[in-house]
């Protein structure tokens, strides 16, 4: 489903963030998976969310990458935490946005965004408790509650960057072409899930709607990524423009020069067919730069 489009600050860090040492840098960048340069298809034929503008396919040309195999987990961000200082948004405004049914007691928690009821406000609730007060952030889960702000920040110190859209989506695809998923077209291929997306009647979730599973839950596609649809909405360093997307070859595309939000990709463990089925390969969707919520994390990328 699509995520908070509410704007909360500039997400900045609340003071400069000074890159690691060359050793931790060095480390980091070496457990990047290479992507090969060359053509794909990006987007789809056609789109149920022309709002979206992740229709019709296009041609496009990367040179090559290098990118994480999994979203950025809790673990990793406490250790840019403990090195920087840093403090997130939601950290530093008291609050963040939490999945109603996620929540012991929802009604303790009554203030939602206009026309979105199954999102509450939550005081306490951050990258460190996921849900608000008395909740853990697990180690291999990947963060949530942060802005695309804070994973700037991270890459900042990482010597790293946020992957642009069309990179993303060329990873994402693990090497298949005109496919709805990193596996094939199935969603449910020979019968298993093989993502976290939503399984009960949304907005009233089913026993398997826990919200985050580990980064490397369900198999990975064919460059070793993990998690590409469900999970978590993925902050790239595209903006997002309210109009179509450009038609023919493009060569290394950052997107466009303004726009009202950032993209955000992959879909999250609140997808579901009935209300938000954002959870192919090809989806988008926009979100503010400054809003944190409970399903949007990021990983990073780096040139070849």
């Amino acid at each position: 489903m699509a995520a908070v489009k509410k704007p909360r600050g500039n997400g900045a860090a609340t003071s400069p963030v000074q890159p690691a040492d060359a050793a931790t840098r060095a480390a980091l960048a070496k457990k990047l998976v290479a992507i090969p340069g060359g053509f794909f298809d990006m987007g789809a034929r056609q789109s149920r969310f022309p709002g979206d503008h992740d229709a019709p396919r296009r041609r496009v040309k990367l040179a090559p990458f290098r990118i994480s195999h999994v979203a950025c987990s809790n673990a990793q961000f406490a250790r840019f935490v403990a090195a920087t200082g840093h403090v997130t948004l939601a950290e530093a405004e008291g609050w963040s946005s939490v999945f109603a049914g996620l929540l012991d007691r929802p009604d303790d928690w009554p203030q939602s965004p206009p026309g979105l009821p199954w999102w509450r406000r939550v005081e306490g609730a951050c990258w460190r408790a996921p849900r608000g007060p008395g909740s853990v952030a697990l180690d291999d889960h990947p963060v949530v509650h942060v802005t695309w702000h804070d994973a700037q920040a991270y890459c900042r110190w990482a010597g790293l960057c946020l992957p642009t859209e069309a990179q993303w989506e060329r990873a994402a695809r693990g090497g298949l072409d005109r496919r709805k998923f990193p596996w094939g077209s199935e969603m449910r291929p020979g019968g298993r899930i093989a993502m976290n997306v939503f399984e009960g009647a949304f907005p009233v979730p089913g026993p398997a709607d826990t919200g985050t599973v580990p980064v490397t839950a369900f198999a990975p596609n064919g460059y070793g990524l993990y998690n590409t649809c469900g999970n978590v909405w993925e902050w790239v360093a595209d903006r997002f423009a309210d109009a179509a997307l450009p038609k023919g070859p493009l060569s290394d595309p950052t997107g466009p020069d303004t726009g009202p939000g950032r993209v955000q990709r992959g879909g999250s463990y609140l997808c579901h067919a009935s209300y938000c089925d954002r959870y192919f390969v090809h989806s988008r969707t926009a979100n503010d730069p400054g809003s944190p919520t409970g399903n949007a994390g990021f990983r990073v990328a780096a040139p070849a």
